[in-house]
């Protein structure tokens, strides 16, 4: 269950320095309520509480492209993602184990 909603963990450094506040941010489904989501993150990292979550949904962005037979445009796919906040006597989560 967890697998069909948070698709992937969000790793820039932005949010990098908010992991060292309790923030964790992951891209998920595009149908997947607060809930959900609270309950996959509990579920996929055991021994953590989740104080709140915030969601955003992001828009694709246009993308242009100079090859030698002219210009070619696409776009990004838009996503949605969630920023979980733990509570202070939470455990964290460390996404860096499995490499």
């Amino acid at each position: 269950m967890s697998n069909d909603i948070l698709i992937r963990p969000l790793v820039t450094e932005k949010l990098t320095a908010l992991m060292e506040n309790g923030h964790y941010c992951f891209q998920v489904a595009k149908g997947a309520n607060k809930v959900e989501i609270r309950n996959a993150v509990e579920s996929r990292y055991p021994g953590i509480k989740i104080k709140e979550v915030r969601t955003m949904v992001v828009r694709g962005k246009r993308r242009t492209q100079m090859t030698r037979r002219g210009r070619v445009e696409g776009r990004r796919s838009a996503y949605k993602k969630a920023i979980v906040t733990l509570t202070p006597d939470s455990e964290q989560i460390d996404f860096f184990e499995e490499i």
